[in-house]
């Protein structure tokens, strides 16, 4: 914050604070042709309704004077009169950074524990893996769902597909660094918007998924524009994280559909898993690595 701000913020609060006060103060004096305590003023409502010169309640009053004692207090200790720190010394970082400090001292042992067990072993320990779901839905649920199903461009954990591929090693790589998809636009590569829908048909058939025969046929040969990330079969490849064309699995549509397909075609997709590993820690990651793979890990 700027200096200036920084005395506008200071001046603003502290008179505003000083500003009750006088106001308190301002209303509670006695004025000329007031009348006496106890007495009605004179104003007076639906006939008779009227208005008694009573004083506010000295508990009210006491009330109020503490109140404004105790902003100026805590305005002294904590961060709140601009760029002013507080006698404390007190900041927000510091906090959550000593609230880490000690679920770690406490916490860490347990984790510790845990990450020198192989993860398909640790998959079937019960108490960890309650421990790993509580992980999964503080940090993972918001883009895959509570039940790890996924939604339209999320993948789904339970399923056995992967991009990456879906070994116990690899799942947590992908939880420590992250993941960054990338697939191409292939309008221009493909020629015309009717190769385009071909290639589309194609890929659909490859599933199984309702398509034309004539124009799947034709598009087949086209695919070959895709089989450098996909493979010639269209099985995909996980060291690319181009996904399986075969398996009847729709990362970016709720199902198979020509228009899905012809446009990630035209207009190319990607997809960002950010890197876990900075706030989670190797252990904490194997753990939740481990509960990831539970998930559709074959019993």
């Amino acid at each position: 914050m700027s200096s200036f701000w920084s005395w506008y913020v200071t001046i603003l609060t502290v008179g505003n604070i000083l500003a009750c006060y006088w106001l308190i103060r301002w209303a509670g004096k006695r004025r000329a042709g007031e009348a006496a305590e106890g007495d009605v003023t004179g104003h007076t409502w639906d006939g008779d309704l009227q208005e008694y010169n009573n004083p506010l309640p000295r508990w009210w009053l006491w009330m109020f004077y503490i109140t404004i004692v105790f902003g100026l207090v805590y305005l002294a200790l904590y961060p709140g009169l601009g760029n002013y720190p507080g006698a404390l010394g007190w900041t927000q970082a510091k906090q959550y950074e000593e609230e880490l400090a000690r679920a770690e001292e406490k916490f860490g042992p347990i984790f510790a524990a845990w990450a020198r067990r192989p993860i398909p072993e640790l998959a079937r320990d019960a108490e960890a893996m309650r421990a790993g779901q509580r992980l999964f839905l503080n940090y993972c649920a918001t883009c895959h769902g509570s039940a790890a199903t996924g939604a339209v461009g999320f993948p789904d954990l339970t399923d056995g597909d992967w991009l990456w591929g879906g070994d116990p090693d690899t799942i947590k790589e992908t939880i420590l660094d992250g993941r960054r998809g990338q697939m191409p636009p292939m309008a221009a590569a493909l020629g015309d918007d009717a190769s385009v829908e071909a290639v589309a048909h194609y890929v659909l058939s490859l599933s199984g998924a309702p398509h034309d025969a004539a124009k799947a046929a034709a598009g087949q040969a086209k695919f070959a524009a895709c089989a450098a990330c996909h493979g010639p079969d269209g099985k995909g490849n996980p060291e690319l994280g181009a996904p399986n064309l075969t398996d009847d699995v729709w990362l970016h549509s709720p199902g198979p559909s020509v228009e899905a397909v012809m446009a990630a075609i035209r207009n190319g997709r990607s997809g960002h898993m950010p890197a876990h590993r900075d706030f989670l820690g190797e252990d904490k990651a194997h753990l939740l690595a481990a509960y990831v793979y539970s998930l559709s890990a074959t019993p």
